[in-house]
């Protein structure tokens, strides 16, 4: 008869094609049953944490929803760090694991269920006699709420025969969050009487609104209206049409793209929570600027905020489109009197892209392989300085060709095995990993999942500046000893060898030709590309100038 664990896997692949983890002994039972008899496929990480992160980044690349696995005790614990960032991100998966036996906790077991919901996610055990309920009731509050879930399933309980599978019922999801009631169609009348008068809208759009599929309701409202428009760093792309697009809003955007936000009169932020960043710690808006959000959350997240509108970022903007219809409003014209094109120009660096100190300048670096990789691409990123300089000089065709797992929870550490996530998330695109010496280092663990998940698609540049950058240009300016910031230059191309990649020391832009020559390859016939590239930490990102700024007003 099928096991418990049985019944876990044959209902979790009903609705998941893709695990990815560590086997351990609390949960091989479950990995016996997922391999044996359902079509989901299994990939092992070598570190828990990267189980869950490849499947935050298979949800961002996809909107799919994926699953990670990992052992009790040590192998749950691993995880945390990578379940805090999804919860913080609000990334659905679901993460099964082995848990204490109903007898009680052994010497080596922790409470799982207190850890779990001490970083926000919420766990379900299973027992005999519900393993496949319980089990669509998790991935049914994972999507509902779009957080991650802790489906557990006890030592002693994993082997136990549970009778036939049952067919349990599909997960029901709610509909989209429309705006209801008189108070709700008066905000939409009032603000697209705004629009309507306003002479130089700006629309700013977030993740929020490509969740909602927003986008064409969004194109329609920034051509009837004739606005400028924006996006936050996971937004990048969910306006259809770019001519008029400023790029990222906060410190990843151009200075004179930023200059003209500031003049907008009424700017609409549709699925965006306008965190710190977002805002420019309060600067990205003037003061003058009439600022109405429209999200599903309760009520407005940033003070700045002088109307809100609660509901699906999709249905609001149609509304405001057939509003504005209704009034026989006309564009305003501000979008064809701007040079959008340049004030989006950034700095490129030095022509022959060396720094002072005679390293690489890390912009003339990104410039350069802007053009080099491979156009169908998905940039995964980890966390760090270099952060900004794929958004800045990196173009995506939308926003689920941008991810960025660790930002949420400010980690970083989590960029190789997000390469196995947006590999098999999107298996025709080349995936292009963008992560620094610290980060790279701390994940190196997953370094040979990178390379075997992604083989001859994947390519990894590595801002090697021998430093933890961030926390050079934010503490060590301000006088705090920089010796604990530092670390000793390490050969990333030597440790790509080591695992079937190909690792190329980049010392000069020259040396970048290499990536042209290995796009042009076939893909079965190429390896794992690494680029070492050693940088200069003296050339600052302007988004840390923001962040130095802010700290130093505190």
């Amino acid at each position: 008869m099928p096991t418990v664990s049985a019944h876990v896997a044959r209902t979790v692949a009903r609705h998941v094609d893709h695990v990815f983890g560590v086997m351990g002994n609390g949960n091989a039972w479950f990995l016996d049953a997922l391999e044996r008899s359902t079509t989901a496929r299994f990939t092992a990480v070598r570190h828990e944490a990267g189980g869950v992160v490849a499947a935050d980044a298979h949800f961002r690349a996809s909107g799919r929803i994926a699953a990670a696995t990992a052992t009790y005790g040590a192998g749950f614990t691993n995880a945390l760090t990578a379940l805090a960032e999804a919860a913080q991100a609000r990334v659905p998966l679901v993460l099964l694991t082995g848990d204490e036996p109903t007898s009680g906790p052994r010497p080596w077991d922790v409470d799982q269920i207190a850890l779990a919901a001490a970083v926000g996610a919420r766990t379900y055990t299973v027992g005999r006699a519900d393993a496949a309920a319980t089990s669509v009731i998790a991935i049914e509050h994972s999507l509902t709420y779009r957080v991650p879930v802790v489906l557990a399933i006890p030592y002693d309980v994993a082997a136990l025969d549970a009778g036939p599978i049952p067919d349990a019922p599909e997960p029901v999801l709610p509909a989209p969050l429309a705006p209801a009631g008189p108070f709700d169609a008066a905000a939409i009348t009032d603000l697209a009487r705004h629009l309507a008068e306003a002479e130089r809208p700006l629309l700013l759009a977030g993740r929020g609104a490509w969740l909602a599929g927003a986008g064409p309701a969004l194109g329609e409202l920034a051509e009837t209206t004739g606005a400028l428009t924006t996006t936050t760093a996971l937004g990048r792309g969910v306006f259809p049409d770019g001519r008029y697009d400023l790029g990222v809003a906060g410190g990843f955007g151009a200075h004179d793209a930023m200059e003209l936000v500031r003049q907008a009169d009424v700017a609409v932020v549709l699925g965006a929570s306008l965190n710190q960043f977002t805002m420019r710690f309060g600067e990205l808006f003037a003061p003058g600027t009439r600022v109405v959000q429209v999200d599903i959350a309760p009520a407005a997240t940033h003070r700045h905020v002088g109307g809100f509108v609660r509901g699906d970022a999709a249905l609001v903007a149609r509304a405001l489109v057939d509003e504005l219809h209704a009034l026989g409003a006309k564009p305003s014209g501000w979008r064809e009197t701007v040079d959008v094109a340049g004030a989006r120009r950034y700095d490129t660096g030095p022509a022959d892209g060396i720094a002072p100190d005679g390293r690489l300048d890390p912009r003339s670096v990104a410039h350069r392989l802007a053009g080099l990789l491979p156009a169908d691409r998905v940039v995964v990123s980890d966390g760090g300085h270099f952060i900004g300089w794929a958004n800045m000089y990196w173009p995506v065709a939308s926003p689920d060709r941008m991810v960025m797992v660790g930002t949420a929870y400010q980690s970083i550490g989590l960029g190789f095995p997000s390469v196995a996530g947006a590999a098999a998330a999107v298996p025709d695109a080349a995936v292009v990993l963008t992560t620094g010496d610290g980060g790279g280092l701390m994940a190196l663990a997953d370094l040979e999942t990178a390379v075997r998940t992604a083989a001859g698609r994947g390519i990894a540049v590595v801002w090697n500046d021998a430093a933890y950058g961030a926390e050079v240009h934010v503490y060590g300016r301000q006088g705090i000893t920089e010796e604990p910031m530092l670390i000793p230059e390490a050969d990333f191309a030597a440790l790509a060898g080591a695992v079937g990649a190909e690792g190329v020391v980049v010392r000069s832009l020259a040396d970048l030709d290499r990536v042209a020559a290995w796009a042009a390859e076939p893909v079965a016939d190429r390896p794992f590309l690494l680029l070492d590239c050693r940088v200069s930490g003296a050339v600052v990102a302007p988004y840390q100038e923001e962040i130095l700024r802010a700290n130093r007003t505190r």
